[in-house]
């Protein structure tokens, strides 16, 4: 082997015990060989080389009640190796200082209101809360934001983020400039960095196919093929909320079209449907929805039952598309879904194929609020994972 080849052998090896403690926390040395089916001598010189760089600590375990030397166990280093981790939602703006391993450590968060196209406010915001999240005592590895549209990952342009009216808004330079830290701001979709959130830390653990479903006014999609996000040629895939679901008296949606899934099952029409426009708002306001259904009003419950009719279809072809082992709500969504299971499964049972129902299991997000913020971290950290060495350079 030429020692080019035997470096990026070294390189990829150091990004893969990273990674191993990084999401599934501390692990034993011994573990960790079985695990990358590395010999021990190996992985001690490895460990050794990231305890150096200060990403991870290497510590005698409990007493294990066993005699012999015991295996060190390895550990990732979160206070003393963080990312920024930024979270754009319609109705909130939430900043996170996130340790390697995932553990966030301090976080900030304001009311967004919807007042159109607000880049100048928003940036503002999230400079002020990054700054303030910082801590001079450790590394700051990377920065991820997540963004309620569609975005152009190669230079952090959201392209088109229809309820607040954005479009072609260069966000991730923007926030970058105001952070004045030197890094670059890596900015995804909500809905992709939701479901790469839940694959690799949430209720899709174990899943190497799962369909992500984010509520928030409208509905977005991340779809897990294989272990890897499906983002499409540009980066703009899997908008399932502009998935035509009812073509013939679809309501309108704000991309132009009318019957769109999200057009169906949105807030919008959910209050409408419940007769609360103009009463109710946001994520309280379906709450609140969800809790009169609950409590017997049959204005709420006939609501949810339509949207859940709707939403079932949806579903249902995205499980006949894809195969998936788990589809997951999240956002609004899991609030939503509390409420409509029952017409979502009648419509699985109804219309999808019986070789691909047998398997598939509904879930609602086990990392709640913070998927997408979650993500964002996970977006940040990427570049430290692939070559641990340059990045803390």
């Amino acid at each position: 082997m030429t020692a080019r080849g035997g470096e990026e052998v070294r390189r990829r090896n150091l990004g893969a015990v990273l990674r191993e403690v990084h999401l599934g926390g501390p692990v034993s040395r011994s573990v960790l060989a079985g695990r990358l089916d590395l010999n021990r001598s190996t992985i001690m010189a490895l460990t050794a080389e990231l305890t150096a760089a200060g990403l991870v600590t290497e510590d005698a375990p409990a007493d294990t009640g066993r005699a012999g030397r015991p295996s060190l166990v390895v550990s990732p280093a979160s206070r003393r190796c963080y990312v920024l981790a930024f979270d754009v939602a319609v109705d909130r703006l939430v900043a996170a200082r996130v340790g390697l391993g995932g553990v966030v450590l301090a976080r900030r968060e304001a009311v967004r209101p919807r007042t159109g196209v607000d880049l100048g406010d928003v940036v503002g915001v999230l400079a002020r809360f990054g700054r303030d999240l910082l801590d001079p005592d450790a590394t700051c590895v990377g920065i991820g934001a997540s963004y309620c549209g569609m975005v152009r990952r190669a230079d952090g342009m959201v392209r088109y983020g229809p309820h607040l009216g954005w479009q072609d808004q260069a966000f991730g330079p923007a926030l970058a400039a105001g952070l004045g830290l030197a890094l670059p701001v890596e900015v995804g979709n909500e809905a992709h960095l939701g479901a790469v959130a839940e694959h690799l830390r949430g209720a899709g653990v174990g899943h190497r196919n799962l369909v992500y479903l984010h509520g928030d006014v409208g509905v977005g999609g991340g779809i897990i093929v294989g272990g890897r996000l499906l983002d499409g040629d540009g980066g703009y895939g899997c908008e399932v909320g502009h998935m035509l679901v009812n073509p013939f008296d679809g309501r309108p949606c704000l991309c132009g079209s009318r019957g769109c899934l999200e057009a169906e099952v949105g807030e919008q029409a959910l209050l409408e449907h419940a007769g609360r426009a103009g009463e109710l708002v946001g994520r309280a306001g379906v709450g609140a929805v969800v809790a009169l259904a609950d409590g017997g009003d049959p204005a709420a419950r006939e609501a949810l039952d339509r949207i859940g009719d709707w939403l079932g279809v949806g579903v249902v072809n995205l499980i006949n598309l894809f195969n998936p082992g788990l589809v997951v709500f999240g956002g609004v969504l899991r609030d939503l879904y509390r409420g409509t299971a029952e017409p979502v499964r009648r419509r699985i049972d109804r219309h999808v194929l019986p070789v691909s129902r047998e398997r598939v299991r509904l879930a609602t997000s086990a990392l709640a609020d913070d998927a997408t913020l979650a993500g964002a971290a996970e977006l940040a950290f990427a570049a430290l994972l692939e070559d641990p060495m340059t990045a803390v350079r």
